[in-house]
């Protein structure tokens, strides 16, 4: 007696992760059950296993394809001749995919882990800031310091205007107006010529085609 072996479809599979941060996003991460996740993507409890194995595993691969995705996004922007420009662009990225999938974004950074490898997935996402705040510093656009120390704040003022714009305090003509103003502060207290960074939002406008902190 023959069986058909079950194969996962990476169609299915990335619709029961996005619905699965939906339901977390909108009622809690009890709302998240075998039956309910089901019936949101209209398959069988049957096809969760097939993909996932467990509801354990659906909340582990929900932060890792968060992650993925924040990092594909962050992977767009190529280094150049100016890195505060190019820090500039990683940001508006961030912005981009948080407001893009904000229910992935609410899981990613406002749920618990479930264990300590599962909090550090995504790690390397920061690393890319830190990365690129060492590079003005050897350009001599910031203080010397310690890289991370100072991405730390740049990281924090992205998530946190984020934050506010998904819960709705914000609209996005003011969170942009936010990370913008916010941002060049940042840059100032590193080290960098107010006139320099001036020039730097100018030339990640022009590598973009728009000003990517400006409301459209």
């Amino acid at each position: 007696m023959s069986s058909v072996a079950r194969v996962a479809d990476p169609t299915i599979r990335s619709a029961l992760l996005d619905a699965a941060a939906g339901l977390i996003a909108a009622e809690g991460p009890t709302a998240l059950t075998l039956r309910r996740l089901a019936d949101a993507v209209g398959t069988s409890t049957m096809a969760i296993y097939t993909h996932f194995g467990s509801m354990d595993e659906v909340r582990r691969e929900m932060r890792r394809e968060g992650f993925a995705r924040l990092s594909q996004h962050l992977s767009t922007v190529e280094d150049s001749g100016d890195p505060v420009a190019d820090l500039i662009l990683l940001g508006w990225q961030y912005y981009r995919n948080a407001t893009t999938h904000s229910h992935m974004y609410r899981v990613m950074f406002m749920e618990r882990p479930i264990d300590a490898a599962d909090a550090v997935v995504g790690i390397e996402t920061f690393n890319r800031l830190v990365r690129g705040v060492q590079r003005c510093i050897d350009a001599r656009r910031f203080h010397a310091g310690d890289a991370t120390d100072l991405a730390t704040p740049l990281w924090a003022l992205n998530h946190g205007v984020v934050t506010l714009q998904l819960a709705g305090m914000l609209t996005a003509e003011r969170a942009l107006a936010s990370l913008r103003t916010g941002g060049a502060n940042q840059f100032k207290a590193a080290g960098d010529d107010v006139r320099a960074t001036g020039r730097s939002f100018t030339r990640a406008r022009q590598r973009v085609g728009f000003d990517p902190l400006a409301a459209r």
